[in-house]
């Protein structure tokens, strides 16, 4: 093993696959956009037995549960078309799971995508799309 290994494996800067690298990117650039419009951070990577959710804000008296999708291109489809019918009850289901570490509060929630755009490994565009879907059925009333 040479020294540069050994040194990255004592300081845990394994190198990551390019997927993961990107991800990170994308979620700082989404961050950094939802608290330049005011939004309040509260956690990034929640996760539970069912699923994660990338990042947690609060939108005055609303939870916004955030998935964020990075991509380098648009070529085939928009980034948020993603977030299926499988994606969006599991982000539905790990909601309720933080709601209950929270004594589930009576708050308004809301499920946000934000879409970031990258050329030559750099941010080129963040786009936020509030409001995307709604908590999926069962779990909604009325």
């Amino acid at each position: 093993m040479s020294l540069a290994s050994r040194i990255k494996s004592l300081f845990g800067n394994t190198d990551k696959p390019e997927h993961l690298r990107r991800g990170e990117l994308g979620e700082r650039a989404a961050k950094k956009h939802l608290q330049r419009l005011g939004l309040k951070f509260l956690t990034a990577n929640f996760r539970s037995a069912r699923g994660e959710i990338d990042l947690i804000f609060r939108d005055d008296d609303c939870l916004a549960f955030v998935e964020v999708k990075t991509r380098s291109s648009e070529d085939w489809t928009r980034p948020a078309a993603a977030v299926d019918a499988r994606k969006r009850r599991l982000l539905s289901q790990t909601a309720l799971d933080y709601l209950r570490l929270l004594k589930n509060p009576e708050v308004k929630i809301r499920f946000d995508i934000v879409e970031v755009l990258l050329r030559d490994g750099e941010v080129r565009e963040v786009r936020h799309l509030p409001n995307t879907f709604t908590l999926s059925k069962p779990y909604r009333h009325g």
